[in-house]
């Protein structure tokens, strides 16, 4: 029990306490740049406030710190969610990212806090792990990637769901005249596809009733919960996982569901082998010399159907948005498109859409491909990426970095730059990623102002095949149809770690009846 005599004295010595870390606080927080820090709570009231658009939030942080090339840096401070030292770097700064992703790239792993998050979605996957775990399965992926006959096979699946499916749902909401949730069906679109190009299963959840898949509600489930785990002190969601209770029961419920099926497609590859990369990675070794275990293929597998899925369908969605809204761009998409399959199919236009774009016409769709690029510098795909600091280190623009922390750099914010991309980064320009002449995709010498598919030794394997399925649908659609907006429907960003939207993209779909002119404006 405290003495009488003794509380004046400690109550001193709290005040003197309390007063040295104001001071301290005080002084720490007129060097940092970006959002107003408060003791204790930090940066958690802005956060607070902008929680509904953290992403152009962030941007404008990191604007007001200069929005030179050279820095574009800011802090925040998260006290309840951080790491170590309670704040985490924010970039936009070209030179910064390149010296994250390639110049120190083994000094920004993904980092545990991540892997332990992902771990039981994704456990040692190509996505979720870094070091030597990481390179081997980088390695072997990259030989699968290169080949002519993947991009061949994903043009074919690709195909097969357009023809056979979304134009069958597009033509009928066309002719009952009702609108249609394009992004859910592009969701469904490219899980399907992804499914099929990775073990040869097409789950069939782009159907004329859009029936729900139990896989598709399980993987969907088991996503959502795991990036959610990302947002809360891990001491949270480890001891829901613990009583088995809250979202971690029902994550555990939904990854039963996700095993049993992925299990099945193993088996199934193991006694039938096909073209599938599930079945390219069976034939692989690992460091012993051994086959992959049946865990390990399946870990594969789905980390391949995570990437393979949303990015494309969400960068799709953002792309038929923008086109809905600049009516010169989509003439000269469709100026190309004619252009293209009248030099592949003839001048009848009817032969134009009875099939999509087959490979060797989607790569000659140099302008869409710029228009599909210029969408992602504007609403990427991932819009902001983080990394784990090993290691102090200083990035070239002078910030320091504190071993331990988070690094984060915002490629949604660099896309809005004026210092990186001009006084006219906001305007929709594809114009930005072809030749002078107009006859070639080039996309910026600079390769780190442009970070969609990531950067160094970490870009997407999956990028070519990316490009390939979005032309192909993209083509697909605005050849057959002309998209208008539902009157009413607000088109806002979803706050999660990948850019959907809110709301879905509810359109109305009218036949395209292309003019004689437009073939021949190309």
């Amino acid at each position: 029990m405290v003495q009488m005599d003794t509380l004046p004295l400690l109550l001193t010595l709290a005040a003197a306490l309390l007063f040295t870390y104001f001071l301290w606080f005080y002084f720490l927080a007129r060097t940092l740049r970006g959002p107003k820090v408060w003791p204790m709570i930090g940066s958690v009231p802005e956060l607070v406030v902008n929680r509904n658009r953290v992403h152009d939030w962030i941007a404008s942080n990191l604007r007001q710190t200069g929005g030179s090339p050279t820095y574009q840096t800011c802090t925040l401070s998260l006290p309840f969610f951080a790491r170590k030292q309670g704040f985490f770097t924010v970039t936009s700064c070209p030179r910064n990212i390149e010296h994250i992703l390639r110049t120190r790239f083994d000094n920004y792993p993904k980092g545990p806090h991540w892997q332990a998050a992902f771990h039981d979605l994704l456990g040692q996957g190509i996505f979720n792990s870094d070091g030597e775990t990481w390179l081997m399965q980088r390695k072997t992926a990259a030989l699968e990637f290169t080949t002519r006959t993947l991009r061949q096979a994903m043009a074919r699946w690709v195909n097969r769901t357009i023809k056979n499916r979304l134009w069958c749902i597009l033509d009928k909401a066309a002719k009952e005249n009702v609108s249609v949730d394009l992004q859910d069906l592009l969701l469904r679109l490219t899980f399907d596809n992804i499914c099929g190009l990775t073990f040869g299963k097409d789950p069939e959840t782009l159907s004329p009733d859009l029936r729900e898949n139990p896989f598709t509600v399980a993987f969907d489930t088991a996503t959502e919960i795991t990036l959610q785990r990302l947002l809360y002190p891990g001491i949270i969601w480890r001891f829901e996982k613990l009583l088995g209770i809250g979202k971690e029961k029902k994550l555990e419920q939904s990854l039963k569901i996700v095993e049993t099926y992925m299990n099945d497609a193993v088996s199934a590859r193991e006694k039938s082998p096909s073209d599938d990369l599930l079945s390219r990675f069976m034939k692989k070794r690992d460091a012993a010399g051994k086959p992959l275990s049946a865990v390990t293929l399946r870990q594969i597998a789905l980390n391949f159907i995570l990437a393979g899925r949303d990015t494309s369908s969400v960068a799709l969605s953002w792309f038929f948005w923008l086109v809905m809204n600049h009516p010169a761009v989509e003439d000269k998409i469709l100026a190309e498109l004619t252009a293209v399959l009248t030099s592949t199919r003839g001048g009848d236009r009817r032969r134009w859409t009875e099939e999509a774009v087959d490979f060797e016409e989607a790569e000659r769709l140099v302008y869409l491909k710029a228009a599909l690029a210029e969408t992602l510098r504007l609403y990427p795909s991932v819009p902001e990426d983080f990394k784990h600091a090993v290691a102090d280190d200083v990035l070239p623009d002078g910030t320091a970095v504190p071993a331990g922390s988070t690094v984060t750099y915002s490629i949604y914010a660099m896309g809005r730059m004026k210092s990186v991309w001009g006084e006219d980064c906001m305007e929709f320009k594809p114009e930005r990623f072809l030749s002078v002449k107009g006859d070639r995709f080039e996309p910026p010498k600079d390769g780190y102002k442009f970070v969609a598919f990531n950067a160094g030794p970490r870009t997407c394997l999956g990028k070519d095949l990316a490009y390939l399925q979005m032309k192909s649908v993209a083509s697909a659609v605005l050849l057959r149809y002309r998209l208008s907006p539902v009157p009413g429907h607000r088109v806002q960003q979803k706050m999660s770690l990948t850019l959907f939207m809110k709301n879905g993209l509810r359109v109305f779909l009218q036949p395209r009846q292309l003019r004689p002119h437009t073939a021949m404006s190309a």
